[in-house]
């Protein structure tokens, strides 16, 4: 007997397909479809663009910098506010022709990877009145396109920030409250996902995916309307193209049991859905204070879990760090875990950031990076015991153990990322 959700969901099917194609039959949607890349067979192994269209002050510190003792700008939200539309329409503009450009994308590819995850905000595609945010990213992004398209490189579209704000955090756009499921934000944030998806619909050959919404604070929502946004978000990314795969992140659950048996072809139907899980260890105090030793059992631990997943699932933010050093990577004037700076946080000291807050990772001891080469290594086997991985991120102004870019020219991450210095880590 069909339940009353299967029943929907078909019957939107039929609607869809009477409405496209009549002679094709029912089965169609639920049938394999021509996703450009093989998430099935082949290894994600990509980077996130992170800090081009959507902020965070740590990634770009330059841009914070004259608000860095009053602390009124702390997110994309308040800079645009406090500059105004013009101002910060040319700032931005500025800032998005310049932050990537289409030699980052050659680098990118000629570091052996395959994949960029760009995230982006709603406002880019669906401003709402009264928001202070400018317009403009998706000319940059339309650019992009065919960078990507010339590297060879996929584009997994990410919303990053949603109407609200779904966890609170600056790269949302806005810092505060949850507020995201309160009114209107969670139909808001579908029509931006219409916008994304029917925009790139002609090019499903490089963006193969788009992510629903990155990063959802499962503690401060209601998981049942989340589960049910994913799927009508299903419905809206594939009903503009059949050629995309849907990613959805785990909110903080559980990989296994919280989403297992979820929008999979027997429970749903539903085709080609990327389970997105982000992966940090330096987040609480009893992570900063692990040993290196601790890191690498740590993420080599992960990689049976990934496996036991019934859908793809790649580890679609992770890092080199293993501190929290890195200047406002905790928001913007805040201290950090490691060194016990960050107030508040029931933080003891576990040891210096000296080089380790600005710079390049030359600035690291020897031993340092040492420990940073074998944490990266053991994380990439265990992530490959899946779909794959996206690190986090390609650039950063001086965020020493997060700047990929600079890790790869530095030797301490492989090129090409098949490569180990230490291989086999995760065997014992």
């Amino acid at each position: 007997m069909l339940s009353g959700h299967t029943f929907l969901h078909l019957s939107a099917l039929a609607t869809f397909l009477l409405g496209t194609v009549q002679s094709a039959p029912l089965t169609f949607r639920l049938g394999k479809r021509d996703v450009a890349f093989d998430y099935q067979n082949d290894k994600v192994r990509g980077v996130n663009l992170g800090g081009w269209f959507v902020l965070e002050p740590w990634i770009t510190p330059s841009i914070f910098q004259p608000w860095a003792t009053s602390m009124t700008v702390v997110d994309e939200y308040t800079y645009t506010q406090t500059l105004g539309k013009d101002a910060a329409s040319a700032a931005l503009t500025n800032h998005w022709n310049t932050w990537i450009t289409e030699d980052d994308f050659i680098q990118i590819g000629q570091n052996g990877l395959n994949h960029v995850r760009i995230p982006i905000g709603y406002w880019a595609v669906a401003p709402l009145e009264g928001d202070p945010y400018v317009q403009g990213q998706l000319d940059v992004l339309d650019q992009a396109i065919g960078w990507a398209r010339t590297a060879n490189l996929k584009i997994l579209l990410d919303l990053h920030g949603a109407p609200g704000s779904q966890n609170g955090f600056d790269n949302s756009g806005r810092y505060g409250p949850v507020d995201w499921q309160q009114g209107d934000t969670v139909n808001q944030t579908i029509t931006a996902l219409q916008n994304l998806a029917q925009h790139y619909s002609g090019d499903t050959d490089v963006v193969t995916a788009i992510e629903l919404l990155n990063e959802p604070l499962g503690g401060s929502l209601n998981l049942d309307e989340l589960k049910t946004f994913y799927q009508s978000g299903y419905e809206t990314v594939t009903g503009a193209s059949g050629n995309y795969a849907t990613c959805i992140h785990d909110a903080f659950q559980n990989i296994e049991t919280y989403w297992n048996g979820f929008m999979t072809p027997a429970s749903s139907g539903d085709q080609n859905v990327i389970l997105d899980t982000h992966q940090y260890q330096v987040f609480s105090p009893a992570q900063v204070a692990m040993s290196p030793s601790d890191h690498v059992s740590a993420a080599c631990a992960l990689g049976p879990q990934l496996a036991g997943t019934d859908k793809w699932t790649i580890v679609g933010e992770w890092t080199g760090a293993q501190t929290d050093c890195a200047q406002w990577l905790n928001g913007l004037g805040k201290g950090a875990r490691y060194d016990g700076s960050l107030a508040n946080s029931g933080s003891s000291y576990v040891g210096s950031c000296a080089g380790k807050t600005t710079g390049t990772v030359a600035a690291l001891s020897s031993d340092d990076q040492d420990n940073l080469k074998h944490f990266i290594d053991a994380q990439l086997d265990a992530y490959e015991q899946h779909t794959g991985w996206i690190f986090w991120t390609w650039r950063t102004e001086s965020a020493p153990e997060w700047h990929l870019q600079n890790l790869t020219a530095a030797g301490l991450f492989p090129n090409p990322p098949t490569s180990r210095a230490y291989p086999g880590q995760c065997d014992s």
